[in-house]
């Protein structure tokens, strides 16, 4: 009987694989932006909390909203809501920080 051929591992192959493998991940342009990442947590709070004329307070905002921006997302908050207020998704009270969802708002979560 004849024993089979032992395999013999080209180690240096093996490691250009490797390399090639582990090369850096390129950066694509259409990467969510901080100021899109902060209009979606807007509106997945609205999401979890679904009806027309739902008001989310100042202390949800900073208990939602606010813990847990990043130093990007920071600076780009009061120009999220901007948005979100004229594309007419929510309406901002007269303190600035309480939010109501509108009818537009609420038809665009579903």
């Amino acid at each position: 009987m004849r024993r089979p051929k032992k395999k013999v591992y080209d180690y240096k192959k093996v490691l250009r694989e490797n390399e090639k493998k582990k090369s850096p991940a390129k950066h694509r342009k259409d990467d969510i932006t901080p100021k899109d990442e902060v209009k979606e947590m807007f509106m997945n709070w609205f999401r979890r909390n679904r009806s027309v004329g739902q008001t989310m307070s100042k202390q949800t905002v900073v208990k939602e909203i606010l813990t847990k921006l990043d130093i990007k997302q920071n600076k780009v908050l009061e120009i999220a809501m901007n948005e979100l207020n004229k594309s007419g998704f929510i309406e901002t009270k007269e303190d600035g920080v309480t939010l109501i969802l509108t009818q537009k708002g609420f038809d665009s979560l579903n």
